[in-house]
């Protein structure tokens, strides 16, 4: 079967690091794989482990605990993840690696760094970010949970809707209004400690990602020093735009991984499930179906390899990885809907991969910016 992707990760050291990965993904979340849906939750103490490995801070600076290696391992450890049999479980590592530490590791003071992400880059503390509101969801620029400076601290008052990590978190990364006469620039990105008085959260329940807790967050006069203020307090706004390049990398190197496996797993069912006297493998119309989805995992593969080249070389990805995600998103939602078809009834019972995988893959096309704001983002940077 065509494989690509050597040129990217292709070296003795990037497969050593993969099968480190791949034994701590198989040994330590898949027998665990249904517990933490039934958790609504990844199990904390793992956390740790995974800090132990290294494989919190892949990318950030050994002065902080982290591997100090490029984007091509951080994939790697992406890819191995996607594998983890619970998409949920799935997300809620990623938050803590891909979206809510990035800026801290970029502009954060060396207070901040020592107080919050050694300990994150350890597992000794989660992370959320905490941007989406009940009323802005993909127009970042529509947030209302202000912070007004009071002395040294900053008073905090709002609302953050559909925060994965919610109830794990022991620090937020927000975004919020410091200054609302200033438009772009009245963003500050804000360390906000879970166990501040004044903070609280309410679970939601979600049709998929179930292994990860996701949740509603309150602000009521929540008090944090103004040094909990992430770079520039004038240029929080671009620094979150920066940080949701990470995010939505996430499910550009997951998305294809993810499929290859369930297009494998359904293979198989193919191959075995008798149908009118012989194999449903063999019949055509399921034939081309495996065709059509194996083409669009590899199309999802070449785009997925060239954002990750961008990211290793640090070029601007901003356009790549916007359409990636768009691809990549309607490739994972294709092939999830072609395997509950092949499934049959069983595809539409919750423990059948394709099942969890047709749900879980719903989100992806809103969660880091819907994919119609997407689509005229890029438009816009086209010219057209």
């Amino acid at each position: 079967m065509y494989e690509s992707g050597e040129d990217i990760y292709g070296s003795p050291e990037h497969r050593a690091f993969r099968e480190t990965v791949r034994k701590f993904v198989q040994t330590e979340l898949v027998p665990r794989a249904r517990e933490f849906d039934e958790m609504g939750r990844f199990d904390k103490a793992l956390y740790r482990k995974m800090g132990g490995l290294g494989l919190l801070g892949i990318r950030y600076d050994p002065k902080y605990g982290g591997l100090g290696l490029d984007y091509s391992y951080q994939a790697i450890f992406l890819e191995e993840l996607a594998l983890c049999d619970n998409a949920g479980v799935s997300m809620g590592i990623s938050v803590q690696t891909d979206m809510a530490t990035p800026a801290l590791a970029r502009f954060g003071s060396e207070e901040l760094k020592q107080k919050y992400l050694i300990p994150a880059i350890k597992g000794e503390q989660v992370a959320a970010i905490a941007v989406t509101e009940p009323s802005a969801g993909s127009d970042v620029a529509g947030i209302k949970t202000r912070a007004v400076r009071d002395g040294d601290q900053w008073v905090i008052n709002g609302s953050k809707m559909y925060i994965t990590n919610s109830a794990t978190a022991d620090w937020l990364c927000l975004l919020a209004v410091t200054d609302p006469e200033a438009s772009y620039a009245g963003f500050s990105q804000i360390i906000v400690p879970t166990d501040s008085p004044g903070f609280s959260y309410k679970l939601l329940d979600k049709i998929g990602n179930i292994g990860s807790d996701t949740g509603l967050l309150f602000f009521d006069d929540v008090r944090v020093p103004v040094a909990n203020t992430i770079g520039d307090p004038q240029r929080g706004f671009q620094q979150q735009m920066n940080q949701f390049q990470d995010e939505r990398m996430v499910p550009i190197v997951t998305g294809p991984p993810s499929c290859r496996q369930l297009w494998k797993v359904t293979l198989e069912h193919a191959q075995q499930r008798m149908l009118f006297g012989k194999p449903l493998s063999k019949m055509q119309v399921t034939q081309h179906k495996f065709v059509d989805m194996l083409t669009q995992i590899i199309a999802a593969e070449e785009v997925a390899h060239r954002c990750i080249r961008k990211m290793v070389r640090n070029e601007d990805a901003t356009v790549d990885i916007s359409m990636g995600k768009i691809f990549i998103t309607a490739v994972q939602q294709f092939v999830a809907t072609t395997c509950v078809q092949i499934f049959g009834g069983a595809g539409y019972c919750w423990e059948n991969p394709a099942a969890r995988a047709f749900v879980d893959s719903r989100l992806i096309s809103i969660g880091g910016g819907a994919d119609e704001v997407l689509k005229t983002y890029v438009a816009k940077m086209m010219g057209i």
